[in-house]
């Protein structure tokens, strides 16, 4: 009988300890958010796996952690003030197989960003972070590039109507 009832209770102490991870994942990620909104990019880099690898948000940009790092400081003297994030929403899942098995954190959330030149831009953005063993490894990032440089005043012109 005890047997029984462990085996029932099992699958609840299961996923009560994915949840733990998946907050504890949660946290990580809202630290390294944290940082984005205070220019921080001794905080992120912190944060961040020595193998970390960042993908988008078009198709082919990737970045390692060094270079990751460097865009950061690059950015935060040349050109960002300030990056606020709105609306900022978070969600923990377990991929169970596959090339992206893991622990991952999704973020969604409006972005305000404002220039050191006075511009701004609101953008949307989707990122997704895979965490290891308490850093972040891998991100996949989301957003309308389109959308933010239009924003900024430029116009797109298709060169067959010129």
């Amino acid at each position: 009988m005890k047997k029984f009832i462990f085996l029932l209770i099992l699958p609840i102490l299961i996923a009560c300890g994915g949840t733990d991870n998946h907050e504890a994942n949660i946290t990580v990620v809202k630290q390294y958010v944290d940082a984005v909104e205070a220019l921080d990019y001794d905080a992120m880099e912190t944060l961040l796996a020595e193998n970390y690898e960042g993908y988008g948000p078009s198709a082919g940009d990737t970045i390692q952690k060094a270079a990751a790092v460097e865009s950061w400081k690059k950015s935060v003297a040349d050109l960002y003030d300030k990056i606020e994030y709105n609306r900022s929403q978070f969600a923990g899942v377990t991929i169970p197989e596959g090339p992206n098995q893991g622990d991952w954190v999704a973020n969604w959330a409006e972005l305000q960003i404002d220039y050191k030149d006075g511009e701004s831009a609101t953008i949307w953005v989707n990122t997704n972070y895979q965490i290891v063993n308490g850093k972040i490894a891998k991100t996949f990032t989301f957003y309308n590039e389109a959308d933010v440089l239009e924003q900024l005043g430029y116009v797109f012109i298709n060169p067959d109507n010129l």
